[in-house]
């Protein structure tokens, strides 16, 4: 089976900071991919790359074969790629159906109330986006995503502000999008638990770099990658707290 998403030797640097150094990645069709590590580690930045909001200065990033390193986000996009970013990013004066909307209507589909509906979101359709809770933006951020028909979907810290039980409706929509529809799905996460639960296959980052990679229960356990979070701040669920990472 041939890769969908494929990242030969990525660097990032910022000014003399290197985010990210020498980093390999292969996803295939309908795997969920969890991205996780400390804050720093460099999560945010490689799915800025991937989407285009980043410039590289080494490597190659590719979807099915096709290059998509040097693209413009909107050309990303409209190969297959659709995102969401660590913190909600709305039309805040919109309604929760017309944030929808307007990703349907770009993709030139019909995909907006069936979305509102899968996501439990039919109930604040009308809602100003500005007015619905944190939680709620994540999804309707997720939905807005998934109204463009991706075939790749990147998620940064999709469960950040989400109620337990809305974790676990998020892990079993998760599932349901890579089984059933093959989505191919990378997710930045700092809830372990929800790692655990849904993830295929787990890639830590760490200055930088990939640590480790392998089935959930395997990395997870690994010493390197307790390790690695060693001084991180958790909560009782799991969380590092971290709101964002270079």
């Amino acid at each position: 089976m041939s890769d969908l998403l494929t990242i030969e030797g990525l660097g990032v640097r910022f000014g003399g900071v290197t985010a990210l150094e020498g980093v390999d990645l292969a996803v295939p069709p309908g795997e969920i991919r969890a991205l996780v590590g400390p804050n720093g580690a460099g999560k945010s930045t490689l799915v800025n790359s991937v989407t285009g909001y980043q410039p590289q200065h080494r490597g190659r990033v590719s979807l099915a074969g096709k290059r998509l390193s040097g693209l413009p986000p909107h050309r990303i996009a409209r190969l297959g790629v659709a995102r969401t970013f660590q913190t909600p990013e709305l039309f805040s004066r919109l309604t929760v159906a017309q944030n929808v909307a307007v990703a349907d209507f770009a993709a030139g589909g019909r995909r907006g109330p069936a979305l509102l509906r899968r996501l439990g979101l039919e109930a604040i359709a009308d809602s100003p986006a500005a007015d619905i809770s944190y939680g709620q933006m994540r999804l309707l951020e997720m939905a807005r995503a998934l109204a463009l028909g991706p075939r790749l979907l990147l998620l940064d810290e999709p469960a950040a502000g989400l109620t337990a039980e809305e974790v676990e409706d998020l892990v079993a929509l998760l599932r349901r999008l890579a089984g059933e529809e093959r989505l191919t799905i990378l997710l930045i996460e700092h809830n372990m638990a929800m790692v655990a639960a849904v993830a295929d296959r787990v890639t830590v980052l760490d200055y930088g770099s990939v640590l480790v990679e392998g089935p959930p229960d395997a990395v997870l356990s690994d010493p390197r990658v307790i390790a690695a979070y060693l001084g991180e701040d958790e909560d009782e669920d799991g969380n590092d707290g971290g709101a964002g990472d270079a």
